[in-house]
């Protein structure tokens, strides 16, 4: 199915063939799209992304792309990922496999954007990925939007980051030599998203971690539901001066302090 603002092209890497939808002109970002698939509200992001100077590489990894959001419809997704190997949903210190395929097609990218590097940014289930990808120098700009792997029901899950340890020792490299940042999203009160998973962000990344947490307890100034999880599609407000606003805003100067500034 075609979006309105970018072109299907059918990419194969590493023997796995997805279709990917580009569009936008300067250096590459890799949204990486959230439970069920790319819905509107993810090409909609991905838009205000092209609107800001970027190159948009919007892979479908599950679902059908430009479907419209539905429980029952993130329901099937989910149970699809749970059961793929391509998917590591439970297991702690260990990298979910879809990244290796994602690695590639950010080195693609690149190739033919130009640029300093690329950027990426994974929601829910493909939170954590673009700290996966930060093995590669050209992962300048990373962003975890409520990254929710693995499924936060043990302690140890809970403070997993969805990568193994010899991941996390070149990401805390890059990090300490290159002065790489990574900025992580979350709304407080989200179950998938554990006060302790940023808490372990700030402890491996310290001061290069930028974490952004968004109030969504009982009575908060901006009435977000507690149940609110989808910091930059489904439980966006627009508005300026609201806190989603905000956040948003805030991942596009990201984007932009890392990969557009001389």
């Amino acid at each position: 199915m075609q979006l309105e603002g970018f072109v299907e092209q059918e990419m194969t890497f590493l023997g796995e063939s997805r279709s990917v939808f580009v569009g936008g002109k300067g250096p590459a970002v890799i949204v990486i799209h959230e439970v069920p698939g790319i819905h509107p509200g993810v090409a909609a992001f991905g838009r205000r992304v092209i609107e800001t100077g970027f190159t948009v590489y919007m892979p479908s990894l599950l679902g059908t792309p430009g479907k419209t959001f539905g429980a029952l419809y993130s329901l099937q997704s989910l149970t699809r990922a749970c059961i793929s190997k391509e998917f590591t949903v439970w297991a702690t210190r260990q990298n979910s496999p879809i990244t290796d395929w994602l690695r590639q097609l950010a080195k693609h990218a690149h190739e033919q954007c130009g640029g300093k590097g690329v950027g990426a940014v994974g929601m829910c289930l493909t939170g954590g990925f673009a700290l996966a990808m930060m093995v590669d120098d050209i992962l300048l700009a990373p962003v975890l939007s409520q990254p929710s792997l693995p499924f936060p029901i043990t302690s140890a899950q809970k403070r997993d980051l969805g990568i193994d340890d010899k991941t996390l020792a070149r990401i805390k490299e890059r990090v300490k030599e290159e002065d790489i940042c990574v900025m992580g999203l979350r709304f407080t009160s989200d179950p998938l998203v554990p006060t302790a998973r940023f808490q372990r962000l700030r402890d491996e990344l310290g001061d290069n971690f930028i974490g952004v947490e968004i109030d969504s307890s009982v009575q908060n100034p901006h009435g977000i539901k507690r149940t609110a999880h989808s910091v930059l599609t489904l439980d966006l407000v627009d508005q300026p001066g609201h806190p989603t606003h905000d956040a948003l805003h805030r991942v596009l100067e990201f984007f932009q302090d890392r990969l557009q500034s001389a």
